[in-house]
C-alpha cells in the first residue's frame, strides 16, 4: 500500500487492489501529529499565528513526483502558456485548432496528465482535447494557490481555447471542479453557453471542505471563523456564493452531468445529493467501488461521459 498522506485527508488508497473502500491510517501519520500538535499550541497562545500555519497548509499543494505513466499520457500533445491573471499557466492540446474542444481540469495534487485515460476516447470521437497544469501544480508556477486563484486559470484556459474553435464541455474533477463552478465559469468568447458541463467528485463547496480540514487538524471555531474572513477578502464576496448549489444554476451551460461514488471516502456522496437537489437541472449519475480517484481512469465512466458530450 502506497502512502497518499496529505492534510486532505486521513485515507490511503491499495492501488493495485480490485476497487474497494480505503484504508484508514492505523493512526495518524507523524507530520499530521506534529502539526496538530503546533496548531494546538499556537491556538491557545497566538490565534493570529495559528490561522496563519493552518492557511498556508490549507492552500500548498504537495508536487508529487511524477509516474512512469504520465509521460504517455501526454504524448502527442502540443505545449502551450496561456496568460492569466497571475501568470502563465501551462496546458497540453491534443487534436486540430477548430475542432469543439473538451476542456479537462484536475483536481488537488493532481495534473494534466491525470487525465490519460480520457485524451484517446475523446480524440476518437472528434474532439479537440486541452487539459491544464492549475497553479502550484505540474509545469506552472507556484507553491500555493486558492479556489479563486485556480478557477481564474481554467477560465483563461477556456477563453483562450476558443480562439481558435468552439469549447464543446468542460469536465473538471473535485477542487477543479469547484473551482470552475465556484468563479463561476463564463461563455467563451463567441458562444452564449458552454453546451456541456461534467463535474466529477466534486465538494459542495470551499466552506464545507474548511469545516473538514479544520476537524482533521482539530482547529477550533477562532480560527475556522479568520480562515473564513480570510476567503471572504481574496473572493470579494459571501463564500457562500460559492458553493456549488448556489453558483451552479446560474452557470450558461445547456447541460451538467454530475458523477459520484457512492464509496467516496474524501467527498461524501451526501454532497453530491445535495447539489443535485439544489440544481435540478444537472443530471447525477452514482458509481460503486470507484471512490475519489479512481474514477478518473474507468472506461465506464469515460464511456458515459462521452455519450454525453456527443
Amino acid at each position: 500500500m502506497v502512502n497518499t498522506y496529505s492534510p486532505a485527508h486521513t485515507v490511503f488508497m491499495a492501488e493495485n487492489t480490485p476497487p474497494a473502500p480505503p484504508v484508514r491510517y492505523p493512526s495518524p501519520p507523524p507530520a499530521l501529529r506534529w502539526l496538530r500538535w503546533q496548531l494546538g499550541v499556537l491556538q491557545a497562545v497566538a490565534p493570529a499565528l495559528a490561522e496563519a500555519l493552518a492557511w498556508r497548509v490549507f492552500t500548498t499543494p504537495r508536487r508529487l513526483p511524477a509516474k512512469a505513466w504520465e509521460t504517455a499520457a501526454l504524448a502527442g500533445s502540443q505545449a502551450v502558456w496561456v496568460p492569466f491573471a497571475g501568470g502563465q499557466v501551462a496546458a497540453y492540446v491534443w487534436g486540430e485548432a477548430a475542432a469543439p474542444a473538451v476542456v479537462l481540469v484536475h483536481g488537488w495534487e493532481h495534473r494534466a496528465s491525470f487525465w490519460g485515460a480520457w485524451v484517446a476516447p475523446l480524440r476518437s470521437a472528434g474532439f479537440r482535447v486541452v487539459a491544464l497544469d492549475g497553479p502550484a501544480h505540474g509545469r506552472t508556477a507556484g507553491r500555493r494557490t486558492n479556489l479563486l486563484e485556480f478557477g481564474q486559470t481554467v477560465q483563461a484556459v477556456v477563453q483562450h481555447t476558443a480562439q481558435t474553435g468552439p469549447v464543446q464541455a468542460v469536465v473538471a474533477h473535485s477542487f477543479g471542479a469547484a473551482a470552475t463552478v465556484g468563479l463561476p465559469l463564463a461563455a467563451p468568447a463567441g458562444q452564449s453557453t458552454v453546451p456541456r458541463l461534467v463535474l466529477l467528485s466534486v465538494p459542495l463547496g470551499p466552506r464545507v471542505v474548511a469545516d473538514r480540514f479544520a476537524e482533521l487538524l482539530g482547529l477550533g471555531l477562532p480560527v475556522l471563523r479568520r480562515m473564513s474572513a480570510r476567503m471572504q477578502a481574496i473572493v470579494g464576496r459571501d463564500v457562500a456564493e460559492l458553493a456549488v448549489p448556489a453558483a451552479g444554476p446560474r452557470l450558461p451551460v445547456d447541460q451538467t452531468l454530475l458523477i459520484h461514488d457512492e464509496h467516496d471516502a474524501i467527498v461524501p456522496f451526501a454532497e453530491a445529493q445535495q447539489i443535485a437537489a439544489a440544481w435540478p437541472a444537472a443530471r447525477l449519475l452514482a458509481t460503486r467501488g470507484l471512490g475519489h480517484n479512481r474514477i478518473l481512469r474507468d472506461e465506464a465512466v469515460v464511456h458515459q461521459v462521452l455519450e454525453f458530450l456527443l
